[in-house]
């Protein structure tokens, strides 16, 4: 599936792919949205305000269906932990971090936070709702770089599930 930057720039809810969601599933997919909006305003040089981007996602009726205490952990952790989780993703990719792309750089920091700070999310189950979200809304093979960065940071973050 190519990546349409129009998808998320429009609410999660309005996104046109035919999936089952979970509630789960939702609660990331709208964090990885806040992230994507969060990086973008960031990398412009603005004033990147968590608040004011979960707010604005909060008031998207397919919203209701997300876990929202999953959303704002996962969301609020990327941001907070955001030059730590930064530091562990540069040892592993083959590129500078502004040649990634905003939807695939978003589903790695989503997914090393896990990693790195919720031991109670196997790392399986991480890398793979990272690789789904790539898959979804990332380019053509974003999915595969994803999972092979992920990799790498699981067993350099979790050595004694490997």
């Amino acid at each position: 599936m190519n990546f349409d930057p129009k998808q998320l720039s429009r609410p999660i809810s309005s996104v046109t792919v035919k999936r089952s969601l979970t509630p789960r599933r939702r609660a990331r997919e709208y964090a990885l949205q806040g992230v994507y909006q969060w990086l973008v305003i960031k990398a412009a040089g603005g004033f990147s305000d968590y608040a004011t981007i979960a707010k604005q996602l909060g008031e998207d009726p397919g919203f209701r269906k997300a876990q929202k205490e999953l959303f704002d952990h996962l969301f609020s952790g990327v941001v907070n932990h955001y030059e730590t989780l930064e530091s562990h993703i540069k040892q592993h990719i083959d590129r500078p971090m502004e040649e990634l792309s905003p939807v695939e750089y978003g589903a790695l920091l989503i997914a090393a936070f896990e990693l790195a700070e919720d031991i109670s999310v196997p790392f399986k189950v991480a890398i793979n709702e990272a690789v789904e979200l790539a898959k979804v809304f990332g380019g053509t093979d974003g999915h595969k770089y994803v999972n092979g960065v992920l990799d790498k940071l699981a067993h350099q973050l979790r050595p004694h599930e490997m």
